[in-house]
């Protein structure tokens, strides 16, 4: 467990310096890349506590639009 939220951070902060640059100089594998550690990232923090957290918040708030 504890290697899947160092690798969480890891890709978080991965996640938000390559979002942070400018979005017109982008090349599509970039752009493949970026989406692929953010879909990772999604899979290594569903498992936490914090993960499951977001989850239900989100599951509440769409209940509630509904």
């Amino acid at each position: 467990m504890e290697y899947s939220v160092s690798a969480s951070v890891f890709l978080a902060i991965i996640i938000v310096i390559r979002l942070n640059r400018r979005t017109e100089s982008r090349r599509r594998t970039e752009e493949q890349f970026t989406v692929l550690t953010s879909v990772v990232f999604g899979i290594l923090i569903a498992a936490t506590p914090w993960g499951q957290a977001v989850l239900h918040l989100v599951d509440t708030a769409t209940e509630a639009t509904h």
